[in-house]
C-alpha cells in the first residue's frame, strides 16, 4: 500500500516539474485585472438530462438551478419557495405560503398553481419515486389561492419537510418546459427559479450556468460557474495545475476527482485551498444478499468480510486521515443512530473462524476456499472514476485473500453501478449513505426500494419484519416508539452485515485561495455556489 501511494506522489510530482516550464494558461478564468470572474470546475461526468423530476441528472447542476418549498439547514427546516407552512392537527394536511414576487428564469411567475402542476407531474410517475415514501403518501395537491397551497396526505408521515427539501424530485420547473402536461416523457427546457440559470450545454464537454441577476435572494457574487468534463485523476489534476479548471469537489457519488495527496501539492503551491466539510455520510460496501449461487448470499460470509477490512489503514494511508474509519451504518451523530451495536474490529483470525464454521474450507494448492465444489469468488464493482475507490478495492483485495475469499474488481460508470443496484446484478458494490439531511430515514426508506437496496435486503431470513418495521417507523407520532423501531432496523441490518462501514466522508472542496464564502449544506450532493464570492 505504501508503495503504492509513494508511486503516485511520484507521478504527480512529476507532473508537477513539466508543468513549472509551460506557464499557466489562466487567461480563461480571470479577467483583465488579474481577478478570477467565474469557477470552472471538473466534474468525470456531464449534466446530462436537467429534468428535476428524474434522476439521470447532476445533483449539484441541478441544485443550482431548482429549488424546493423548503430548505434542510443544520438548525432545522427552514423557508425557501414556501415562507412558511401550517400543518393540520392530524399530520395530514400541510398548507404552504409561497413567497411573492419569485419567477422563472424564463419569466413565468412562480404560483400555487405551478406547485400544483410540478407535483402533480411526480406524482403521474409513481413507479420512478417509489423510493422516495412521500410519493405514496401524497392523496391531492389543492390550489386555495395564487400564493397559498394544500398538500394533502393520506396518512401521517413524519419526514414529510424533508423529503419536500431534497434536491430532486419535488424542485420546481417552469410549466412551460412541460411536455403533454407533464414531465415524465422529458422536458422542452430547465428554467427554475434558482440562483443559476444553464446558459449553455455541449454533450461530454461541458456545461454553463450564469447568475440569475433577479433572484429573490439577491444575485450571486460569482457571475459564471462552467462544469467541464475531465477524467478523474491525473487529467483533472494537469488541469488545475495548467489554471483550466479552478474548482473541484466532492461529487454526488461520494467520489473525489484527485486524490489526497494531489489535493496537498496543490495546496502547498499557494494558489489553492482545501475546505473540508464536518463528516457527512458512511461509505461502505454494499452486500447483496438475495444474489443467486453467490456466496454473499451466507451472513457468514458477509460478517467474515466486515472483519478483513482493515478500516484504520485506509482512513490514514488512503485518506490521510481526512475520513475516519466507521464501525457502524450510520455514526452516532446521526439523528436515532446512537445505538449500541457489535463492534467487528480488524480481525482475520476471527474472519477465519467464521468461514471455517460456515463450511468454506482451504484446499492445498489453492488460495480461495471452496464448499460443496463451489468456490469462494465475489465481483466488487467500483467507481472507475473514483481513484479511492480503485485504490481501497485493491487493498480489500489483498487483504481478503489472506482469509480465503477471492475477489474480482471491476471499475465502471457510476450509473452503471446505479443499474447493478436497481437490477440485482452485483454481489459487492461501493456506496454511500444519503448523508446528513436525509439519514437514517432516506436511507432506510431505500431497504424496500427496487431502485435503491432491496436486493441487498431482501435475502435475510427476517426481511419481511424488517419492512413492516419500516414501515411503522415512518408513520410513527410517538418519539420513543420511533425511536425504538430505528433501534430495531439497525440492529437487524448490523447483525446481517448487509452495508459493511468502510469510513465517514466529507465533501471536500479544493478552491482558489482567493475565494471566499465556501461552505456547506446539510446534504452532500450540492454547494451553496451562490454565497460565494471573490476578494
Amino acid at each position: 500500500m505504501k508503495r503504492k501511494l509513494v508511486t503516485l506522489s511520484s507521478v504527480l510530482l512529476a507532473a508537477t516539474l513539466l508543468l513549472a516550464g509551460c506557464g499557466e494558461n489562466k487567461e480563461k478564468i480571470t479577467g483583465e485585472s488579474g481577478k478570477s470572474t467565474e469557477l470552472i470546475y471538473a466534474t468525470s461526468k456531464d449534466i446530462n438530462d436537467m429534468n428535476p423530476h428524474l434522476y439521470a441528472g447532476s445533483i449539484p447542476a441541478q441544485g443550482m438551478v431548482y429549488e424546493s418549498l423548503v430548505e434542510n439547514t443544520k438548525d432545522g427546516i427552514k423557508p425557501s419557495l414556501a415562507e412558511s407552512w401550517d400543518i393540520s392537527p392530524d399530520g395530514k394536511t400541510y398548507t404552504f405560503h409561497l413567497r411573492k414576487g419569485v419567477m422563472f428564469h424564463d419569466g413565468t411567475p412562480f404560483n400555487a398553481e405551478a406547485v400544483k402542476q410540478n407535483i402533480d407531474a411526480v406524482q403521474s410517475n409513481p413507479s420512478k419515486h417509489s423510493w422516495i415514501k412521500l410519493s405514496t403518501k401524497i392523496v391531492s395537491v389543492n390550489v386555495v389561492d395564487e400564493y397559498t397551497v394544500k398538500i394533502v396526505l393520506s396518512e401521517t408521515y413524519y419526514p414529510t419537510l424533508l423529503e419536500l427539501a431534497m434536491t430532486r424530485p419535488y424542485a420546481f420547473l417552469s410549466p412551460k418546459d412541460f411536455v403533454n402536461g407533464g414531465t415524465k416523457d422529458g422536458v422542452k427546457g430547465y428554467h427554475g427559479t434558482g440562483p443559476y440559470k444553464l446558459a449553455e450545454h455541449k454533450t461530454e464537454q461541458y456545461a454553463a450556468f450564469e447568475s440569475n441577476e433577479s433572484y429573490w435572494g439577491g444575485a450571486p457574487k460569482v457571475k459564471k460557474i462552467t462544469a467541464k468534463v475531465l477524467p478523474a485523476g491525473e487529467t483533472t489534476f494537469l488541469a488545475l495545475q495548467k489554471g483550466e479548471v479552478n474548482f473541484i469537489f466532492t461529487n454526488d457519488r461520494g467520489a473525489d476527482s484527485i486524490d489526497v495527496q494531489a489535493m496537498n501539492q496543490l495546496a502547498a503551491k499557494g494558489d489553492y485551498q482545501i475546505v473540508r466539510s464536518e463528516p457527512m455520510n458512511t461509505k461502505m460496501l454494499v452486500a447483496n444478499s438475495s444474489k443467486v449461487n453467490s456466496p454473499i448470499k451466507e451472513t457468514a460470509v458477509r460478517e467474515a468480510l466486515w472483519y478483513s477490512i482493515d478500516r484504520e489503514t485506509i482512513s490514514k494511508q488512503i485518506y490521510s486521515g481526512t475520513e475516519t474509519a466507521a464501525n457502524t451504518l450510520f455514526s452516532p451523530n446521526v439523528s436515532y443512530a446512537d445505538v449500541e451495536l457489535k463492534k467487528r474490529g480488524y480481525d482475520l483470525e476471527k474472519a477465519k473462524a467464521l468461514l471455517e464454521n460456515a463450511g468454506w474450507n482451504s484446499e492445498s494448492g489453492s488460495d480461495i476456499r471452496t464448499k460443496a465444489g463451489n468456490k469462494l469468488a465475489m465481483k466488487l464493482f467500483y467507481d472507475a472514476n473514483s481513484p479511492s475507490q480503485k485504490t481501497q478495492a485493491e487493498f480489500i483485495q489483498n487483504t481478503t485473500k489472506k482469509i480465503g475469499i477471492g475477489l474480482e474488481l471491476v471499475g465502471e460508470e457510476s450509473t452503471s453501478i446505479a443499474k447493478r443496484r436497481t437490477t440485482g446484478d452485483y454481489d459487492l458494490l461501493f456506496n454511500q449513505t444519503w448523508g446528513l439531511a436525509y439519514d437514517p430515514q432516506s436511507t432506510i426508506a431505500a431497504f424496500t426500494s427496487e431502485s435503491s437496496y432491496l436486493h441487498t435486503t431482501k435475502g435475510i431470513a427476517n426481511s419481511a419484519d424488517l419492512y413492516k418495521k419500516i414501515e411503522a417507523v415512518t408513520v410513527s407520532t410517538d418519539e420513543k416508539t420511533r425511536k425504538s423501531l430505528y433501534a430495531d432496523i439497525l440492529r437487524i441490518v448490523h447483525d446481517e452485515a448487509l452495508f459493511i462501514p468502510l469510513t465517514n466522508g466529507s465533501v471536500t472542496v479544493v478552491a482558489p485561495k482567493t475565494l471566499q464564502g465556501i461552505s456547506f449544506k446539510q446534504t452532500q450532493y450540492e454547494l451553496p455556489f451562490e454565497q460565494m464570492h471573490f476578494r
